[in-house]
């Protein structure tokens, strides 16, 4: 080793050790008789003294260091006369006797600091000086120590990690796949798995009852702040068990991390349908940290002549406590911000419940304060408050409550974020509807076991059946979800059928896993959580970008290694594809 000690570790009980370090020159400071240097490495800083009188040849060496050079150092540990108590190593400092230069560095392109002076895109290109920084390493430190304790948790559980093939068959549902072409069968294609959805199912059948995977996968689809190109999950599937068992088993593991990483104990899990959560909070993903629940208020606010009110589908508000003091600006700040695109509301109805007992709305041309009263006892409104009130097509006016409810929780600075809210949303639709294709889609995947009891509805009724599904989520995050799975090859054809797939179609695409059926695959099911969106949640942040080594920007490109690229002419013709110049000669 080239050093006896690492940078964070030294203290006073430590002095007068003969000690080497090794290192990089965060910065150095130069007093004249005395010069000083931070040394930094992955576990903290030690500061080095360099004296004039005592070896004014090293001393002179070490002032002509620049940063980030990479440095060994020998010396003797002393007591600093001149303490920081803001640095675990504060309280001692190395007088050192032997310098040698590692390597010598450029003066890099941003500052290696906490309050760095680089902007993002400049130190994702730099991303690997970027990680020195203490803020941006503690963050793939907590990623490791999450791992670390996922896999501790499902080993104790029996579990078992199995890795799945990258390699994989395309298939027409869900994202977009990253394809690879065959260099040795042309015109053919691998993909890159969204998912090792059916390779998890093939093990349940070939007894692997407890399998738990932290993989990569990839999707390519837009991206977003909590969405990468390629990301990571823990990918779980357990046989002979209840939707019962995977909840209980799986709150186990959240807790269990919780505990382990966060200190925190003591979290308890709700639970939700979907119906509920789309009715009450306008997203299957709610935040319950804070109230503010939906009420719908049709049969008291329509027939008065106001058509705004009598012409929606759905009417319905939300109650802010303690905000009837808003003032007529903010009211209308408030009016334009649901107005924009990205929420879609046409418009806001307010009604201010003052501290006399009287009503203040923006409608009290149509309706007294005997009505606005009534609406007041509807949404659990008292004097002080100030309900907010949304009318329109039924799904759009939830949704843009929703995004409303969640604004004003930011406001009210009720949305802590070192409080944890978490449930399970259950019971989603099976299929969605598509207008533009005109036919269904899984909600989840192809793969999700209707209810039992509204199996019969498939061929009568299939927008009416509700999947064996959940989804966990953490304060308004969803952080994973899973379902119980077909595994009786005639529902899975069922399935295929309703979702429009010819019987030659189902079996060309899967007829894999619907074989592996017929040879006795037990019940089972499973979860997927998204490892980086767990890690960001943790760590207090809104995007998973900081939890990943090396991320991709928000165009999908990896500027550190200018990523994708073009490739030589020649690797295309061995991969048999054509160049637009080729394309056009022929």
């Amino acid at each position: 080793m080239l050093r006896t000690h690492h940078c964070g570790e030294l203290r006073i009980a430590d002095a007068g050790k003969e000690v080497t370090l090794c290192g990089w020159l965060q910065r150095a400071r130069d007093l004249g008789g005395m010069t000083f240097i931070d040394l930094r490495d992955r576990y903290g800083i030690t500061q080095l003294a360099f004296n004039m009188e005592t070896d004014s040849n090293l001393c002179k060496k070490a002032r002509e260091l620049g940063r980030e050079y990479v440095l060994q150092v020998k010396g003797q540990v002393t007591e600093r006369s001149s303490k920081n108590p803001r640095m675990p190593t504060g309280d001692i400092e190395i007088i050192v006797h032997e310098l040698h230069i590692l390597n010598e560095a450029q003066t890099p392109p941003f500052t290696i600091e906490e309050e760095t002076d680089g902007g993002d895109e400049l130190r994702m290109k730099y991303r690997y000086l970027d990680i020195r920084r203490e803020l941006v390493r503690s963050k793939l430190e907590l990623r490791h120590r999450m791992a670390l304790e996922t896999r501790k948790y499902l080993n104790e559980q029996q579990f078992i990690e199995v890795e799945t093939p990258v390699l994989i068959k395309s298939t027409p549902e869900g994202a977009r796949d990253f394809v690879v072409p065959s260099r040795m069968h042309a015109g053919q294609f691998y993909a890159l798995p969204q998912s090792p959805q059916t390779f998890k199912q093939l093990l349940m059948v070939g007894g692997i009852d407890r399998y738990f995977q932290i993989v990569k996968c990839f999707r390519d689809e837009d991206l977003r702040a909590d969405r990468q190109p390629e990301f990571t999950q823990i990918d779980c599937e357990m046989s002979f068990v209840t939707r019962e068992d995977v909840l209980n088993t799986f709150e186990g593991l959240a807790k269990h991390l919780f505990k382990a990483v966060k200190g925190v104990e003591g979290i308890r899990f709700d639970r939700m349908s979907y119906q509920d959560a789309m009715k009450y909070y306008g997203s299957d993903k709610p935040d319950t940290r804070f109230g503010m629940r939906f009420t719908e208020l049709d049969e008291l606010v329509k027939g008065q002549g106001f058509k705004v009110f009598d012409q929606a589908e759905l009417v319905a508000g939300i109650c802010a406590e303690g905000c009837a003091g808003y003032s007529r600006k903010q009211l209308d700040e408030l009016t334009q911000w649901v107005q924009r695109p990205q929420i879609g509301a046409k418009g806001l109805v307010y009604v201010k419940y003052n501290e006399d007992g009287s009503f203040k709305s923006s409608v009290d041309k149509f309706f007294d304060q005997e009505q606005l009263k009534a609406w007041a006892e509807r949404t659990g409104a008292r004097p002080g408050d100030l309900m907010l009130l949304l009318a329109g097509q039924k799904d759009a006016t939830r949704k843009a409550l929703g995004e409303l409810r969640l604004e004003m929780g930011r406001r009210l600075d009720l949305r802590d974020p070192d409080t944890y809210a978490c449930l399970w949303v259950t019971d989603f639709p099976l299929l969605e509807w598509d207008e533009e294709t005109q036919r269904f889609y899984a909600m989840h995947h192809p793969f999700t076991s209707p209810l039992k009891e509204d199996i019969e509805l498939l061929d009568t009724r299939p927008g009416e059946v509700r999947a064996n599904a959940y989804d966990m989520v953490i304060n308004g995050v969803e952080i994973g979800g899973g379902s119980i799975r077909i595994y009786h090859r005639p529902l899975q054809e069922k399935m295929f059928e309703v979702l429009g797939f010819t019987p030659e179609e189902a079996l060309k695409q899967f007829g894999f896993l619907m074989n592996a059926f017929q040879y006795g695959a037990p019940p089972h099911g499973g979860v997927a959580f998204g490892f980086d969106r767990w890690c960001a949640l943790f760590g207090g942040s809104e995007s998973i970008r900081d939890y990943i080594a090396f991320p991709k920007n928000n165009a999908g490109r990896d500027i550190m290694i200018d990523s994708p690229s073009p490739i030589d002419p020649m690797q295309l013709k061995e991969l048999h594809l054509k160049t637009d110049k080729q394309e056009g000669a022929g």
